[in-house]
């Protein structure tokens, strides 16, 4: 093992990160008392071009307006092959307030594209002043960003959390799929005659997930397009916490409930895992490295995956 110890991510829930677009304020105080950990403001995809300008007047305003709580508030910013993130930027860094929390940038595909957005941001804090000091989180969604998630995840200290765009991401690998997020029609094995469906995007979770881990930033599943489909989004979010993914996205608000029952550690697996750090200790105490807890091995590492899930529970309860 490498003696240089993996950084620890940021403490706060990223269950749920619930989308809304800007244009639509009518939205914004419901996604305020929803069960959210983060709110995600949208610029891009879900605001035409026409209503660029009033969409970023109105998650100006939202900064300044609205009570948005404990929850980490975060606007998608346009992405750098467009005329309008340059704009999103000023204007949110010279006129929102300070609980705008964090910016979510769109389709990175090397660090010198967050190189670019970080320089901006920098200048435009230190010449008005800003306190707060605003977090990034990226959207891995293209060939050229899972080819450099690795140095995208160690572009700037300002990043806090990685998300798979799973359409785009599709689009961009030329993927011939019939849905965002979850398994897909013609992705499957045979055995015996009948078909298993895998999934086609965990090779990409896998590699988001060692990316973040090994830079101390949250790795987050991105959207479940079919959001009459209950089951499919909690497989699939099950699936993602399983690899090491915090949270997922909502794309609609009753999606918000079945990411944060997917993410929230349950009361059996924290009793669990508190009961093998007490056996753990009671195994130290006699000078043993390991024990048996429920008929299984438990040892060193064991301690370390009970601590993430205690550590989870208690800063939701937080």
């Amino acid at each position: 093992m490498s003696f240089r110890i993996q950084p620890t991510p940021p403490a706060r829930p990223n269950r749920c990160q619930l989308f809304g677009p800007g244009s639509r304020t009518a939205l914004f105080e419901k996604m305020a008392a929803s069960d959210a950990d983060v709110i995600n403001l949208d610029l891009e995809d879900s605001v035409a071009p026409s209503d660029k300008d009033t969409a970023r007047a109105n998650v100006i305003a939202a900064t300044h307006e609205v009570d948005w709580g404990k929850k980490h508030l975060s606007v998608r910013i346009n992405g750098l092959d467009t005329p309008f993130w340059y704009r999103d930027v000023v204007d949110l860094l010279e006129q929102a307030s300070d609980r705008l929390d964090q910016i979510m940038i769109p389709k990175v595909g090397c660090a010198g594209d967050l190189y670019a957005v970080d320089a901006l941001v920098s200048a435009i804090e230190a010449a008005k002043g800003r306190k707060k000091r605003i977090s990034f989180e990226v959207i891995i969604e293209s060939a050229a960003g899972i080819a450099h998630v690795e140095e995208i995840a160690s572009a700037t200290p300002r990043l806090q959390a990685m998300s798979l765009g799973a359409a785009d991401f599709a689009a961009s690998m030329g993927m011939s799929t019939t849905g965002i997020g979850g398994t897909q029609e013609n992705y499957y094995m045979l055995r015996g005659g009948e078909k298993y469906w895998s999934d086609p995007w965990h090779w990409a979770q896998s590699a988001i997930v060692a990316a973040c881990r090994t830079h101390g930033i949250l790795p987050v599943d991105g959207p479940f397009g079919d959001f009459s489909d209950d089951d499919g989004f909690r497989a699939q979010a099950r699936r993602s916490a399983t690899l090491g993914m915090v949270g997922k996205w909502a794309i609609h608000p009753k999606q918000v409930a079945l990411a944060n029952e997917v993410f929230t550690p349950s009361e059996e697996a924290v009793l669990e895992a508190r009961e093998i750090l007490e056996a753990m200790e009671a195994a130290k105490a006699r000078g043993e490295g390991a024990t048996v807890y429920k008929g299984r091995l438990v040892d060193i590492a064991s301690i370390k995956q009970a601590e993430v899930i205690v550590r989870q529970s208690e800063m939701i309860a937080g």
